[in-house]
C-alpha cells in the first residue's frame, strides 16, 4: 500500500471511529494517533502533500488515485466543503487533532467554531473548498464561506502541458499518465466552485498560444460534454482529445507558428500537415488514445467536407471531432493572435451560429452557444510559472 493510500485509509478510520466513540475514548485517540503517524510517513515521501476530493475521485497532486475511486470519505468530504486538503509539515499532533475534530463536525453538519478555523488557517493544515485564482490573485467567482477557500491556480497544469509538448518534440514520447492527470486536474478546476465553472486561460505572450489553447479546448470540450449529459468516461475522453487535438504542431517550425502575416503556399502546406502528424503520434501510443487520434485527424474538417485533410471518399466525421472543432474555433477566435485581436465572446458565438450547417454541426453549435451564454466562464491570465517561452507546440 502506497503512503498516500495508507494515510487516507487511516484518516477514514479516524473519522469512522469518531462516529462510534466520544472524545477522549482510547479507541478514538488511538485512531487519531495512527492517522497522524501515517501523515508523518507520507511527508517523508512528499514534503507538501495535497489531496483533492471532487466528482467521486481522489486526486493526489495531479495523480488520480484510481484505487480510491468512489472512496466513501472523499465524497463526504467534498459535500462538507472540504474539497482540498494540504499539509505543510511539520504538523503538530495537537493541530492535527483540532483538524480532525473540525472536519468531523462538518461531516456531521454540526456548528463550527469560526475562531478555531481562523487559527487553523494560519497553521500547517489548509483545507476547505477550492476556488480558481484569476489574474492579479483575484478569486473567481467571489465566495463567502466560513472556512478558508484554497486558491487553485492552473500554473502547474500549464507547465505540465509545456513539458508534454517538449517530450513529444524532443524525445518522440508522449507521457500518457501525465496527460491524463492534466485532464483530471482541469476537471477538478471546473467543479471547484460548487457548480460548473469554465476556467479559460488568457495568454500574455503569443508564444504561449498552443499551451493555453490546448488547456482551453480541453475545458470547453468537457464542459460541453457535461452540458449534453454525456457519461463521465466520455467527458474525460473528450478532455483528452481536446488537450491533444493540436499535438501535430510540435513538428511545425516555430517561426511558422508565430508568423504574424499571411502564410506562403509552402507554409500553409506545412501547417495543414499537423492533423495527420498528430494522429500518427497518438496512434503510436500503446493504450487508449484512439478517440484522441481520430479527433486530431478530423478537427479541421468542415461539415460540408471542406477543410483539411481531404478525405478520399466522402464520409461523416466522428461526433467527438465535430464537438472539439466547435470548441477549437471558439477559443481561437477569442484569443489574441499576432495578426488580429481577440474577438468578444458574443461575436465568436455569432460566427459559429452563422457557419452552422456549413462548417459546424448545428446541434452542437446550438448546445455550445446555449452553454456559453448560461454558464460561468472567465479568462484567467497565466501566472508567473507559465511566463517562460514554451516549446514550439
Amino acid at each position: 500500500m502506497s503512503d498516500p493510500i495508507r494515510f487516507l485509509t487511516a484518516l477514514g478510520q479516524a473519522f469512522a471511529t469518531a462516529t462510534l466513540y466520544s472524545p477522549g475514548h482510547p479507541a478514538r485517540d488511538r485512531a487519531e494517533e495512527q492517522a497522524w503517524e501515517a501523515l508523518n510517513r507520507l511527508v517523508e515521501e512528499e514534503p507538501r502533500p495535497r489531496f483533492t476530493f471532487v466528482d467521486g475521485e481522489v486526486v493526489y497532486g495531479l495523480q488520480v488515485m484510481r484505487q480510491l475511486h468512489e472512496w466513501e470519505w472523499g465524497d463526504r468530504l467534498a459535500k462538507a466543503q472540504v474539497q482540498r486538503l494540504e499539509f505543510d509539515p511539520p504538523v503538530p499532533r495537537e493541530e492535527f487533532a483540532e483538524f480532525l475534530r473540525d472536519v468531523f463536525q462538518r461531516l456531521n453538519q454540526q456548528a463550527v467554531d469560526t475562531a478555531e478555523i481562523r487559527q487553523l488557517r494560519e497553521g500547517h493544515i489548509k483545507y476547505g473548498p477550492i476556488v480558481v485564482r484569476g489574474s492579479e490573485g483575484a478569486m473567481l467567482p467571489a465566495v463567502d464561506l466560513a472556512t478558508a477557500s484554497i486558491a487553485y491556480t492552473l500554473d502547474e497544469e500549464v507547465e505540465t502541458i509545456k513539458w508534454l509538448h517538449e517530450q513529444v518534440q524532443q524525445n518522440a514520447t508522449l507521457p500518457v499518465l501525465e496527460a491524463e492527470s492534466v485532464v483530471r486536474s482541469l476537471a477538478v478546476a471546473m467543479h471547484s466552485q460548487g457548480q460548473i465553472f469554465m476556467p479559460l486561460l488568457q495568454l500574455k505572450e503569443f508564444d504561449q498560444y498552443t499551451t493555453t489553447h490546448a488547456s482551453n479546448v480541453a475545458v470547453l470540450a468537457m464542459a460541453l460534454g457535461e452540458h449534453l449529459n454525456l457519461g463521465p468516461a466520455l467527458v474525460r475522453s473528450l478532455g483528452t482529445a481536446g488537450l491533444m487535438h493540436d499535438l501535430g504542431k510540435v513538428r511545425i517550425p516555430h517561426e511558422v507558428l508565430v508568423k504574424p502575416g499571411a502564410f506562403t503556399d509552402a507554409e500553409r502546406a506545412i501547417m495543414r500537415r499537423h492533423p495527420a502528424d498528430g494522429a500518427r503520434l497518438l496512434m503510436e501510443r500503446p493504450r487508449g488514445l484512439e478517440l484522441a487520434a481520430v479527433v486530431a485527424y478530423e478537427h479541421h474538417i468542415m461539415l460540408n467536407g471542406e477543410g483539411y485533410p481531404t478525405f478520399h471518399f466522402a464520409r461523416d466525421c466522428h461526433y467527438a471531432s465535430k464537438l472539439v472543432h466547435v470548441c477549437d474555433v471558439y477559443d481561437a477566435l477569442c484569443t489574441n493572435r499576432p495578426y488580429r485581436d481577440a474577438w468578444p465572446s458574443e461575436m465568436a458565438l455569432a460566427y459559429l451560429e452563422e457557419r452552422a450547417r456549413m462548417e459546424f454541426d448545428p446541434d452542437i453549435v446550438s448546445a455550445f452557444c446555449l452553454m456559453m451564454r448560461q454558464w460561468t466562464h472567465h479568462r484567467i491570465q497565466v501566472g508567473e510559472a507559465a511566463e517562460g517561452t514554451p516549446p514550439a507546440a
